[in-house]
């Protein structure tokens, strides 16, 4: 199985740098690895000629697999985004393959290696734009679903969609492609967060729940919505506010709180702890049905 893996991957590679390399930039540029098969791939952005890194779990055989993709968090701050390492969620990523699921964790644009322009830029703290950076990190989200769904792994159901903070608020934003997303789990989604560095200072509150209201008005998947009784980033009470606001517009969320974690519960996902204390929240987000409006899970404590 492994000289097979190897095979296939040099042959990708022999694409990739052939004569032809100009026209087929996209696809694995590193052999598989552990865990779950991790390999690392360029998936097309939403800039022509740029493509985004990302990384791809899998389980093992060759499908077809049901498609996950994971959404990364953010940050306003031009430096740290050029510094940040490529997201990997390997804990989370782990979880759903062994739940059967090919996962995908693209990096953005104006991200680490990726680079190029910030195309989700919210603007300044007191005139944030919150719908424009949701549906931009919401469009390049849906250039790399539409991509894998190509691929031959993948199943062509719909795929699940999850995303953390920033990447969760995109992911609020694509509750309208119901064709092609079956299901969204975001963990703490929003913007805006520690203004000033500022635990628990918001920038422009007031238009993040407008835009919540606006991204419910045409959501047709349902949504799991998750955060950390400790989050400073989006605290509970302000979390629960831009759920209502979303589905007083129509769009359909289970809430709840799960238990604090750590110094700051806005991590708790990308880490394999926060994970496993996320594990039955995730397991039920996944299996339950369309909930009829919105619901209310009871996590344990």
């Amino acid at each position: 199985m492994l000289l097979l893996r190897c095979v296939s991957w040099l042959l990708a590679l022999a694409v990739l740098s052939g004569p032809r390399a100009g026209a087929q930039t996209f696809g694995p540029i590193a052999p598989e690895g552990e865990p779950a098969r991790q390999q690392q791939w360029l998936v097309p952005s939403t800039e022509p000629g740029l493509p985004a890194h990302a990384l791809l779990y899998r389980p093992a055989g060759d499908g077809p697999f049901p498609l996950a993709l994971i959404a990364h968090s953010s940050t306003q701050n031009a430096l740290r985004r050029a510094q940040m390492p490529q997201p990997s969620y390997t804990a989370l990523a782990r979880e759903l393959v062994a739940r059967g699921y090919a996962v995908l964790v693209p990096e953005r644009l104006g991200h680490g290696r990726t680079g190029g322009p910030y195309v989700e830029d919210q603007g300044g703290c007191g005139d944030a734009n919150y719908e424009v950076a949701g549906r931009a990190t919401a469009a390049q989200i849906l250039r790399a679903l539409t991509f894998m769904r190509e691929q031959p792994f993948t199943t062509k159901k719909a795929a699940l969609v999850i995303g953390h903070s920033a990447g969760g608020w995109g992911a609020l934003a694509l509750a309208d492609q119901s064709q092609l997303v079956t299901r969204i789990i975001v963990f703490a989604p929003g913007r805006g967060g520690h203004a000033d560095d500022a635990p628990r200072r918001v920038c422009a509150e007031p238009r993040l729940r407008e835009v919540a209201h606006v991204f419910g008005r045409s959501a047709r998947v349902p949504v799991t919505w998750l955060v950390a009784a400790n989050d400073s980033y989006f605290p509970p009470a302000l979390s629960r506010q831009l759920a209502d606001a979303f589905t007083s517009a129509g769009g359909r969320v289970n809430f709840d709180v799960l238990p604090s974690y750590g110094d700051e519960g806005h991590w708790l996902i990308e880490r394999d702890d926060g994970v496993m204390l996320a594990s039955d929240a995730l397991a039920r987000a996944i299996a339950v049905p369309r909930a009829p409006r919105s619901t209310r899970l009871t996590l344990p404590n």
